[in-house]
């Protein structure tokens, strides 16, 4: 009888344990803006309450908070390893550029000119009022250097120590950095004065070779965004008016975000040999003549972490693809004395050990100082893939309570093969999360033959698909008349020709319209 009220009282507790859960995730949803309400809001209440980043003392910077950068480290690593696969290797290449270097490739400092941050000189001394410090005037440097926007000119003029005959070639090298591009108007991981990115640059023999080496790295972008980030995009080609200052050819990937927003989440360059010329890169090649490099740069950034946001988080909070989460699995013991604690802690001490040698990291919350309900708001607040809950009850019966936060279901099964379990399970949440985001995607996507139809259409947002005569000036006006862009000339798309929904002039093919960020 006496164990029969203690297991009644148990079961009690562990029922409003519940339904304290609900009321606890309630008030956490409650605290993220709606997306249905304002959707740069809910980004901006997800990035901060989920710990992910914040705003810093430096206008237009950011302080990526630890767990935003696991995330981040998890991208590193995953694309690290691709580069290497691929013969790339890592270097360092310095954070200051002479100014004089940028003005070698005219379209190059256009490009960047009105985004660059300048020093001038190189010590501060007190102030004759004892207020502070001020520029020490006689401290002036003799050339002023630009602190680095991207790194194509301080590369290059490496380059020409390094690249002497055809021997020396290929130069495959990549380097993970920050970057400065002194942005007005900043969005936290979007665009900010300072991020942290890797840009790839190759120097090649042959134009055949550096267009290669361009779409085999954009093809290792996407590959990376659609397993690993659960991002489905689109693969493509730059008009030649947003194409990467100082390329002749910029391929892109364009993911579409959950407002109907395009972004571009990554970019390969074939530079032809703008920058071998400026810095009078040369070779030798087997016939012993004398020709220039020709160049690849290419590069992602913190942005996809944006783009890992906005394309699969709700009201709720993140949602994470496995791949991606820095913890997949956490284990929420329910108790009420030390020895059940102890006792959930014996059980699920093999079970942690089974998953870290399947390579599943999992974590073990029996910190005392959170309720249970509060920890369940927490880690569906993160987008932790996978959640267990263990009360007495569970121990009794051999169970587990088993949630998954792409679907925010819940199911009991046995305590036995658990871990099989999840690694499946792990597996379909990370297909579910990309076949959902394409779904989306390809819901989003139309097709249109007018401009008329155009306009009315591109205001339900998502990817228009429009025939284009080629011409900048017709670009310039759709930009102008309703804020949409053309985000790629989409590789293997329908190569049938048309004509342009504005001018009526013959079209080689449809292109990729969207509004974008």
């Amino acid at each position: 009888m006496q164990g029969g009220r203690y297991f009644l009282t148990t079961f009690a507790a562990e029922i409003n344990e519940k339904s304290a859960v609900i009321a606890r995730m309630a008030k956490e949803i409650k605290e993220l803006t709606p997306r249905s309400e304002n959707y740069s809001q809910w980004y901006q209440d997800l990035v901060t309450k989920a710990d992910l980043a914040e705003n810093s003392a430096v206008r237009g910077c950011m302080v990526i908070k630890p767990y935003g950068y696991a995330i981040w480290e998890k991208m590193q690593a995953e694309l690290d390893k691709r580069f290497k696969e691929t013969g790339h290797v890592n270097a360092y290449f310095p954070l200051f550029i002479p100014k004089s270097y940028l003005s070698r490739e005219a379209d190059h400092v256009e490009g960047f000119a009105k985004e660059c941050a300048v020093v001038t000189h190189y010590r501060l001394k007190n102030s004759p009022d004892g207020s502070g410090v001020v520029v020490d005037p006689e401290a002036k440097l003799e050339e002023e250097l630009i602190v680095r926007p991207t790194s194509e000119t301080i590369i290059w003029s490496t380059y020409k120590n390094w690249i002497q005959s055809y021997r020396d070639l290929p130069v495959l090298c990549n380097q993970w950095a920050n970057v400065v591009r002194w942005e007005m108007r900043t969005r936290l991981f979007l665009r900010t004065a300072e991020f942290l990115w890797q840009e790839g640059h190759t120097a090649h023999a042959t134009r055949e070779e550096a267009v290669a080496e361009a779409e085999k790295m954009l093809e290792v972008y996407g590959d990376f965004a659609e397993k690993v980030l659960a991002v489905p995009v689109i693969r493509g080609v730059k008009s030649e008016t947003e194409r990467f200052a100082g390329a002749v050819d910029t391929y892109t990937i364009e993911a579409l975000m959950q407002d109907g927003k395009a972004l571009q989440s990554g970019t390969s360059h074939f530079l032809g040999q703008n920058f071998a010329k400026a810095f009078d890169v040369y070779f030798l090649n087997k016939e012993g003549q004398r020709e220039l490099v020709w160049a690849t740069s290419w590069g992602v950034s913190t942005r996809l972490m944006g783009a890992l946001i906005m394309s699969h988080s709700d009201d709720n909070g993140l949602v994470l693809p496995p791949s991606l989460a820095p913890i997949q699995v956490v284990i929420v013991p329910i108790y009420k004395t030390e020895e059940h604690l102890a006792t959930i802690r014996e059980r699920v001490e093999p079970l942690i050990k089974d998953l870290r040698a399947r390579g599943i990291s999992v974590k073990l919350d029996d910190n005392d100082n959170k309720k249970p309900g509060w920890k369940f708001a927490e880690y569906e607040l993160k987008g932790i893939p996978v959640r267990l809950a263990l009360g007495a009850r569970d121990l009794e019966q051999g169970t587990v309570e088993v949630a998954r936060r792409d679907t925010l279901t819940k199911e009991t099964v046995a305590f036995e093969g658990i871990a099989d379990h999840i690694e499946s399970l792990l597996q379909s949440i990370q297909k579910n999360i990309y076949d959902k985001a394409l779904a989306f995607r390809e819901a989003s996507t139309r097709t249109v033959d007018t401009y008329e139809e155009f306009k009315t259409e591109i205001e339900k947002g998502g990817f228009i698909l429009a025939h284009w005569d080629g011409t900048p000036e017709t670009e310039a006006r759709i930009k102008e008349e309703t804020k949409a862009t053309i985000r790629c000339i989409p590789l293997g798309g329908d190569p049938t020709p048309g004509v342009c929904m504005v001018t009526g002039k013959p079209s080689k093919q449809r292109v990729l319209f969207a509004r974008a960020y």
